[in-house]
């Protein structure tokens, strides 16, 4: 039973002339402007192999031209059942869905079609003002539905705390197709169920306020060591010989970003500390990790102008990293995940370095800012002394005296 012969291929075959004849000539009809033979053609090819792509489109093409758009999105349905990924179908769907005032329909189709389509670079310009088109029409969708959902729920948004706006904003922004959810992405240590959070709310640190209070005695130390063109403003990436730098070659060893450490390592770094002792007593302020070899970190962060710093992540999901700006620029900007701020002089921020995260400093003067680690709220001091210790334990198997603090 198994190797008796398939009598509808048999019959397919023999029509094979058949169909070639029937293309043929549909084919012909269409180059002549005759869209009733080349429709009429194309019905028939359809009928006898439903299952070859061409002719729906042809049929497509042909309805379309005799303003059956019924016909036309029938057609097109052929072909997708054929392929439901053939762009040219799916771009056409949302075209005829458009023709139809069907505008909503119309751009969920071309939504569905910009998810395959080829780069435009490769296409004719036809194709790339239809895909233009598509892109517009899906973006005012978007954006439309974005500003329906928040009028929804506008008094509700207003009434709660400013991390709960937050997170349904970006929720908003999530569902509406406009906004990329970055995972954590830790280098080495991935302690399983931390939040995923980009920048955190102010609430979560008491001791913020107290420090930006401070921010004018940490900036002046920062600008004595930025003027004194100390030799202990060191590259802030310095990898060894031998290892693969990926996005980092460019600032490898380069002061184009360099760091002036106050700890490094576990450890402070004396004579730095000296230098700034303001600085030193502000960062005693700060819930920092206490990771031997690795933690306390901090230093003043120095970006050259008309340098970027490529997207990376960091290397634990246990600490947090704070920014407190110093000296910002107008230009100089920066990305955790799907938010991108400004820096103002100031006003710190803690975010999580283990999203996603790049900065940039466009303008024609340096920025400089103060990093430090941050314990994330979100451990119990007994896994924090856990996870301290088995970092530590980590280092010791593998005879690793000190290490870098991480990117």
């Amino acid at each position: 039973m198994d190797d008796a012969p398939d009598t509808s291929d048999m019959t397919l075959q023999n029509k094979l002339p058949e169909l070639s004849e029937l293309i043929n000539s549909a084919d012909g009809a269409m180059a002549r402007g005759d869209a009733r033979s080349a429709r009429d053609g194309f019905l028939r090819v359809t009928g006898i192999a439903p299952d070859r792509l061409e002719p729906w489109l042809g049929l497509a093409a042909c309805q379309r031209a005799l303003g059956d758009l019924g016909g036309a999105l029938q057609a097109v349905q052929g072909a997708l059942t054929v392929d439901p990924r053939c762009f040219p179908a799916l771009l056409m769907k949302g075209s005829l869905l458009e023709a139809a005032g069907e505008a909503r329909p119309a751009a969920i189709a071309y939504g569905i079609a910009l998810k395959v389509a080829p780069k435009s670079e490769s296409l004719a310009e036809p194709m790339r003002r239809a895909i233009a088109r598509a892109t517009q029409m899906h973006d005012a969708y978007m954006a439309q539905m974005a500003e329906s959902l928040r009028a929804a729920v506008g008094a509700q948004v207003g009434a709660r705390s400013t991390a709960e706006s937050q997170r349904v904003e970006t929720f908003i922004e999530v569902i509406a197709g406009r906004r990329k959810i970055y995972p954590q992405e830790p280098v080495q240590f991935h302690y399983p169920g931390m939040p995923t959070i980009e920048f955190y709310d102010r609430d979560a640190f008491p001791w913020l306020e107290e420090l930006e209070v401070r921010t004018n005695e940490i900036r002046a130390e920062a600008l004595a060591v930025w003027r004194d063109r100390t030799d202990d403003l060191v590259p802030y990436v310095d990898y060894p010989d031998g290892l693969p730098l990926d996005q980092w070659e460019q600032l490898n060893r380069s002061l184009d970003w360099s760091a002036f450490h106050l700890f490094r390592d576990g450890k402070p770094v004396e004579a730095n500390c000296r230098r700034c002792p303001a600085t030193a007593e502000a960062i005693k302020l700060i819930d920092q990790p206490r990771v031997p070899g690795r933690s306390p970190a901090a230093m003043f962060s120095i970006l050259k102008p008309r340098t970027r710093i490529p997207p990376h992540t960091g290397i634990a999901n246990t600490r947090l990293v704070l920014h407190l700006p110093l000296v910002v620029p107008e230009g100089c900007g920066f990305r955790v995940g799907g938010e991108t701020r400004k820096w103002r002089d100031g006003e710190a921020w803690v975010f999580d370095d283990t999203i996603e995260h790049e900065a940039w400093n466009d303008s024609d003067l340096p920025r400089s800012i103060l990093i430090c680690d941050v314990w994330s709220p979100s451990l119990s001091a007994n896994e924090r002394e856990l996870i301290s210790h088995l970092m530590g334990e980590f280092d010791r198997f593998n005879g690793m005296q000190t290490v870098s603090a991480g990117l």
